[in-house]
């Protein structure tokens, strides 16, 4: 190909690519200085929290009783420096013209300064949960030890077990969520989805003593809620049985639509469970099935032959 050839054939893919009507819908233009949220910046919060909520396992290496409490200083600060401009950032890429009509009398000053405001607000309450986030997580290592015989102690749990690292990530995501933390909680569980192969939403509801053996292929949708000391096994699917739809067709959003597992309950792997289903206290749903109805407290579950 000549150069003059070449030239011709890049202007025209340029001139294609710049054409609005290619980029309708893909293109997000940053607001004055606060560029969307970053994955690096991200994954050394996931790193930081972790080394807060299980110390000598996750962080300093050389970290011991006497020097716990300096390190846990410097890592918290660091902590909250970082989520103040990621939650910004999120905040400003979340429903753009709704907030350019809130802020309309203001200028573009003014509204990073409200957005610093209240990024700084929600971090400041993230923050103060990792004590409970930590109660919450060691009830999550007891249950990993207690349902696998093969667990040695508590320290291979939390070292080894995709389980932990992904609870810990989801407990994150699930906080911020709860603190209407726009985008950076679904940034978090995509991170732990494809380190772990298990996909929790931020918004699930997940209670105290929960367990996942093995993991791999585990999904968990939006608006579940899941009791305490639920076990599940790899494969299983707590999802959509289908989508209602608008006037116009589109599938309408944010109705309770995944299932509900009361207290005790056990779903061996590949099942899936589907709808705004419950599934009672202390119920067991065998491996590969498909359950689209209410399930009653202490009922078992399998295939037939």
């Amino acid at each position: 190909m000549s150069i003059k050839t070449f030239t011709k054939t890049l202007s025209k893919t340029v001139d294609e690519l710049a054409c609005p009507a290619s980029y309708k819908d893909l293109y997000h233009e940053h607001s004055d200085g606060v560029p969307l949220p970053s994955s690096d910046v991200l994954r050394q919060i996931i790193d930081l929290v972790r080394g807060i909520i299980f110390p000598g396992y996750y962080g300093q290496p050389c970290i011991n009783t006497n020097t716990l409490k300096y390190h846990l200083g410097v890592d918290i600060e660091l902590l909250h420096s970082l989520l103040v401009k990621q939650i910004q950032a999120g905040l400003s890429f979340s429903n753009f013209e709704e907030r350019t009509a809130v802020f309309a009398a203001y200028n573009q000053n003014t509204i990073n300064t409200e957005m610093r405001r209240m990024a700084e607000e929600r971090a400041e309450k993230f923050i103060s949960h990792l004590p409970e986030l930590r109660r919450v997580l060691a009830t999550d290592v007891v249950a990993a030890f207690n349902g696998d015989p093969a667990a040695k102690n508590y320290g291979e749990i939390i070292s080894c077990y995709p389980v932990i690292k992904e609870l810990t990530v989801y407990r994150i995501a699930h906080e911020l969520w709860m603190l209407e933390v726009p985008l950076i909680p679904r940034m978090l569980t995509e991170m732990a989805h494809s380190e772990t192969g298990i996909d929790i939403h931020p918004g699930a509801t997940i209670g105290e003593y929960f367990t996942i053996d093995h993991g791999t292929g585990v999904v968990i949708g939006e608006t579940c809620i899941i009791g305490n000391n639920v076990k599940l096994y790899q494969g299983v699917t707590l999802g959509a049985k289908s989508f209602p739809l608008d006037k116009d067709g589109n599938p309408i959003k944010g109705i309770p639509r995944h299932p509900i597992l009361e207290d005790d309950v056990i779903v061996y792997s590949n099942a899936s469970i589907l709808g705004r289903i419950t599934i009672g206290k202390g119920a067991v749903i065998g491996g590969n099935i498909w359950v689209t109805q209410d399930v009653p407290a202490g009922a078992s579950l399998t295939q037939k032959r």
